[in-house]
């Protein structure tokens, strides 16, 4: 069945959701007012909350069902993927060096917009008929928002939600995996579809508790074997670093003019694919992360919201810009495939650069397993938002059916081709976002003024419970939290 007219269509839809006049000004225009209104937010209090995610890892004895760090790897679980490698070879590919930059920009901005949707996902989270935390969009926007227009808009995001976790973060994850040990190791897709989904089952019925477990162990080795290969590169490149970075400046501002096989970009290029591929990345005002926020053992939202900001620093500045500067500094940007004369591909820059870099064939094999560990721990992460979704539709009771067909249909993803769901999967992404930007916005004044009182007496995120209870007693709302209840549990959906 030929369903190319389907996906020029849904192609067609994502350039516009995506383009220049919807979702990239309102998602670079909502961090910007978002870091306005919360004081630099992400530059005063980077520090304090590494340290409280990474060092400290968790409020002991505070309401949640896995730590703040837990929480932490799980969101990145979910978004250092195919994007992180893919993705930004794409924005590269197309919109020059410069492009690297604005994927910069996204990610600052985009740590204010971070901050307040987990700041929100534990401030309206409840508590589901398992005794587990329940958060995101799809309750802060109904909780926050008084009246049918946040009924409208939760019940939108968990709609669009629901039917895009079984695209980006399911079967193109698990396409992406095959294709690429397929073409690397020789190994059928089948295998690895059987692989990936008894692997799958085996985390995902234990629910976030497991998933957590896992990801504590899982994500931060792959994020250090990936970043420690492309600091060995750019040692053994460090003299083509300071050109490097010229260059990504100065396309920035200028676009660049076509050479040889390179599509040449205009600023505007430059700008569009720099901001869609960042936000790709680090998700930032999608509304995903939250939902992993809201289940953090963590004495206040300030403090969960903190720490879930340096999931984009981390995937964004770090993760990010160890693959652009990698594919600038060895010139893969520029290379040539010898087969067509044209530039070579996106989706072969990034494993070019890293065989320039690396001694034989390890690059290569690097970035595929890297890429193995990436999309995987993708699957885990999105397994539990369209799971929060499900138990917001359809009650506490689908929630194992839904791990169950989710596992399954990862091997489905692995054995077929998938353009129409790439596309779809872009479309629902970008719907995801629009009603929860508007939320954003709209429950601003609240999260500003929160995060104001709770820093005033807690600067440095060192107050203990009884400190943080003795400053809050009496504050709206904060007793309703306390019994992780806000203003009705989710249990009320069944």
């Amino acid at each position: 069945m030929d369903l190319t007219w389907l996906e020029e269509a849904l192609g067609n839809i994502s350039s516009v959701v995506w383009g220049p006049y919807v979702l990239i000004p309102l998602l670079i225009g909502t961090g910007i007012y978002l870091t306005f209104r919360l004081g630099g937010l992400q530059f005063i209090k980077l520090g304090a909350a590494l340290r409280l995610g990474i060092l400290k890892r968790k409020d002991a004895g505070s309401e949640g069902d896995i730590s703040q760090f837990q929480a932490l790897t799980t969101a990145l679980a979910a978004t250092v993927g195919t994007g992180n490698i893919v993705g930004v070879a794409t924005a590269i590919a197309i919109g020059g060096p410069g492009a690297l930059f604005w994927m910069w920009i996204t990610g600052l901005v985009g740590m204010a917009t971070k901050y307040t949707e987990a700041y929100l996902g534990v401030r309206f989270r409840g508590t589901d008929a398992a005794g587990e935390k329940s958060g995101g969009p799809q309750y802060y926007l109904e909780r926050g928002i008084k009246g049918p227009f946040g009924k409208v808009l939760g019940l939108m995001f968990a709609i669009f939600a629901t039917i895009a976790c079984f695209g980006i973060g399911n079967m193109t994850q698990g396409n992406s995996i095959a294709s690429n040990v397929e073409s690397s190791f020789n190994v059928p897709t089948w295998i690895t579809g059987v692989t990936l989904t008894v692997l799958a089952l085996l985390v995902l019925v234990g629910g976030i508790k497991v998933i957590g477990r896992v990801t504590a162990g899982f994500v931060p080795v792959m994020i250090i074997f990936y970043v420690a290969a492309a600091l060995y590169i750019l040692i053994a490149n460090i003299g083509s670093l300071p050109s490097a970075l010229a260059e990504i400046f100065t396309h920035a501002f200028t676009g660049t003019s076509a050479a040889g096989g390179f599509a040449g970009s205009a600023i505007i290029i430059v700008i569009q694919f720099g901001v869609a591929r960042g936000l790709f990345s680090n998700e930032s005002g999608l509304g995903s992360a939250p939902m992993a926020a809201a289940a953090a053992q963590t004495s206040h939202p300030v403090r969960q919201g903190l720490v879930s900001m340096t999931q984009t620093f981390i995937d964004t500045i770090i993760v990010v810009t160890m693959t652009g500067l990698v594919i600038v500094t060895t010139g893969a940007w520029k290379a040539i495939d010898p087969e067509t004369g044209e530039q070579i591909s996106a989706a072969l820059m990034t494993g070019e650069a890293f065989t320039n870099g690396l001694p034989g064939e390890w690059g290569h094999w690097v970035v595929t397993i890297a890429l193995v560990m990436f999309a995987f721990s993708t699957i885990l992460g999105w397994s539990y938002y369209g799971e929060r979704n499900i138990e917001r539709l359809f009650g506490r009771r689908a929630v194992m059916p839904f791990r169950i067909v989710f596992s399954l249909i990862v091997y489905i993803g692995c054995t077929v081709q998938l353009g129409v769901v790439w596309a779809f999967s872009d479309v629902m992404n970008g719907l995801m976002a629009l009603p929860n930007l508007v939320g954003l916005l709209v429950l601003s004044g609240l999260v500003a003024r929160e995060t104001k009182h709770y820093l005033k007496h807690d600067p440095k995120l060192e107050a203990s419970k009884e400190e943080i209870e003795a400053f809050m007693a009496g504050r709206e709302g904060w007793d309703d939290w306390k019994a992780g209840d806000v203003v009705g549990s989710s249990r009320r959906n069944l």
